[in-house]
């Protein structure tokens, strides 16, 4: 894969506004490990490499389990998540999936029953944002940094 094109150079002025809203999201008061949680799993369910790759690295910085981060793309069939935690996963995967989803009133009973009306406004702007990055990244095959590769021992 080779990138289509630098999207940051391209329009300053969108990217600007993208990063507006990541700010946002940044200062918005959700727990740490709620936005980590968004990032990562809409990653994953965009199969955007870019962000699954620094929202698993920023997840690790913060101090999230390995388990927690391995498992997130298999988060159903795992005890390691709370209950706030799979209703908020619940949330992300409908939102992420609107057009198969239509966001069911499941979705939206599972997440209610666990954050304020406020929260579940920030989550939902949270996750919009995430869904911006993923469209950028994979829209415009944005690369991730390659590490060292592991040694076998």
């Amino acid at each position: 894969m080779k990138p289509r094109m630098n999207f940051a150079k391209a329009s300053q002025e969108a990217y600007k506004a993208v990063l507006e809203l990541e700010n946002y999201v940044q200062k918005s008061g959700l727990e740490r490990r709620f936005i980590h949680l968004i990032k990562l799993r809409a990653s994953i369910v965009n199969h955007c490499a870019y962000c699954i790759d620094m929202h698993v690295k920023e997840s690790r910085h913060d101090g999230l389990s390995e388990q927690w981060i391995n498992l997130m793309s298999a988060w159903e069939e795992s005890p390691v998540y709370d209950e706030k935690e799979r209703a908020l996963l619940t949330w992300v995967d409908a939102v992420t999936r609107v057009a198969d989803t239509h966001v069911p009133e499941s979705a939206y009973n599972a997440v209610r029953d666990h954050f304020t009306d406020e929260e579940m406004m920030k989550i939902t702007v949270a996750i919009g944002a995430i869904n911006v990055w993923n469209r950028l990244c994979v829209g415009f095959r944005a690369m991730h940094p390659l590490d060292q590769p592991a040694k076998a021992a």
